[in-house]
């Protein structure tokens, strides 16, 4: 059959360096400028209201056009979108290493947001139809699933590396590179098959709503850390969101060429994935935030430091993707890998419960650390793999686009529900510790620790019930089992939702 041509594809494996660089440069981004973010502030002069936006902007904007992006990377084709997303990410990274205020940094974070959203839906499918057969595939997206993970821990490292030896505008300016090499690489080497594109006509109403109602539920989640859960602001916004969100379920089952066809996401194995994926950024957003500010603020460590501090996980990230998912992905049912790599990561956490102001790094930090890297790169392998399980090729760009979606609502609502916990926590402590203080100063940080360690231990809880909806939702069997598996995939033949006989599109998580 004629779409049996990327399976011999001699460039396969030079293409996925340069779709898994720019995939890295997206992840980076999330957590690169982080560290940067407070010379950014004093550098530009802005408020402590506003800093908050210089990562909001990036966030909205990515989780809001997500979809949208991956329904354009379906019409236009995933290579053509991919080589528009890497040169719009450029331009961005570009105005943002150039800010002379914050008007132009918070635009540049908006920008790079909406590239992101073409980007890293068109670099998921792209790798897609380039890798058909069974192995080859679980090889090939263990080590895009490796990046997936790690990436982010990595952007810690070197967001304090860039920031403390040469300036936080090089936190913008090191994706111009990057994006240059994987272009160039992207026009030499990536060719994609033309039956694999949706020829339909844009759903307008669709975009509009999704994108509305997708941006008013993080930025909801965003305006409830800072003015609580029960503002006038905070409930408009979470009640704007289910209006849209619930009119654009209405409008994707009635237009011809919906947005997002419901089939994709009715199927119960996908279903679990979203879910279960959803639920462990939840997790792993609050755990890095919380550990960033612990190691800095508690313990001291420089910028520096604190990202070295992270690498045991991101090793763990890489030999549980690679080592474990990767090799057992087609011998083991996905659920009897997601349940327990998530169970793993959720101990590396009651693990890190345990922080106090005079823990041991090596004794405590380092192993919950590399249980919770061994355990989500585990789980991430066969959940990524199974993500599109199914879908028409045709509709890959909007199913990937649909796990970065619940992975960047997960990721908000995270930081807003375990900030708001800690907070919460910590003021309680130092109140009814306040008589007994030592002093002011320790007791400030033990009711932030306290504050941390409660926020973990819900952690704990939301990584537990990912793993139940993964044993429970995810009853497929092996995934790329079998040989029908492969051809279903990328022939066009497998009906959508339901179907078991395509074998996996895996989806980036960001």
């Amino acid at each position: 059959m004629p779409d049996t041509v990327p399976q011999v594809d001699p460039r396969r494996w030079k293409a996925l360096i340069f779709i898994a660089l720019a995939q890295l440069m997206v992840v980076l981004d999330s957590t690169i400028v982080n560290i940067a973010l407070p010379s950014a502030q004093k550098d530009l002069g802005i408020s402590d209201a506003n800093r908050q936006w210089v990562i909001t902007a990036y966030a909205l904007a990515f989780g809001g056009l997500l979809l949208f992006g991956g329904r354009l990377a379906d019409l236009w084709g995933r290579r053509r979108t991919f080589l528009i997303g890497l040169t719009g990410f450029a331009v961005a990274s570009a105005l943002g290493g150039a800010a002379a205020g914050e008007g132009m940094l918070l635009g540049a974070r908006a920008l790079q947001g909406v590239f992101g959203a073409l980007l890293a839906p068109s670099a998921l499918s792209l790798l897609a139809v380039m890798f058909t057969e069974a192995r080859e595939r679980a090889k090939a997206f263990g080590i895009f699933g490796a990046i997936a993970g790690g990436g982010a821990a990595l952007g810690l490292l070197l967001g304090g590396v860039l920031t403390e030896y040469l300036d936080w505008r090089w936190t913008f300016y090191v994706n111009i590179p990057i994006a240059v090499i994987a272009a160039a690489g992207a026009v030499l080497v990536i060719r994609e098959p033309a039956q694999g594109r949706n020829p339909s006509r844009l759903d307008v109403p669709g975009v509009v709503l999704a994108s509305l109602g997708l941006v008013s539920l993080v930025y909801a989640f965003t305006r409830a850390e800072s003015d609580g859960w029960l503002a006038g602001v905070t409930l408009g916004l979470f009640a704007a969101a289910a209006v849209l969100l619930a009119a654009f379920v209405v409008v994707e089952s009635k237009v011809a060429a919906p947005l997002l066809p419901l089939r994709v996401v009715a199927d119960r194995n996908r279903a679990g994935v979203y879910a279960s994926l959803g639920l462990a950024v939840i997790g792993m957003f609050g755990l890095f935030l919380f550990l960033t500010y612990y190691l800095q603020i508690v313990k001291g460590y420089t910028p520096v430091m604190t990202g070295l501090a992270f690498l045991p996980m991101v090793a763990g990230m890489i030999t549980g993707s690679t080592q474990i998912g990767a090799r057992l992905m087609t011998r083991v049912r996905p659920r009897l890998l997601m349940a327990p790599g998530f169970t793993v990561a959720a101990l590396g956490m009651v693990v890190l419960s345990q922080i106090d102001l005079d823990t041991s790094y090596p004794a405590l930090i380092l192993p919950g650390f590399v249980l919770m890297g061994l355990g989500m790169g585990t789980a991430f392998m066969p959940a990524m793999s199974l993500a599109t399980y199914g879908v028409q090729p045709r509709d890959a760009g909007v199913a990937s686009a649909m796990v970065n979606t619940s992975q960047q609502v997960g990721g908000a609502i995270g930081t807003a529900l375990l900030n708001t916990i800690a907070a919460s926590a910590t003021t309680a402590y130092a109140t009814a510790h306040a008589a007994g203080a030592r002093s002011a100063d320790v007791l400030k940080l033990q009711s932030m620790v306290h504050g941390y360690s409660s926020a973990i231990w819900w952690a704990v809880g939301i990584l537990a019930l990912a793993a139940v909806i993964a044993f429970t939702l995810i009853t497929t069997g092996r995934p790329g089992a079998g040989s029908p598996a492969a051809s279903s995939s990328d022939g066009g033949t497998s009906a959508g939702a339901g179907s078991e006989e395509a074998a996996p599109v895996p989806v980036m998580v960001h």
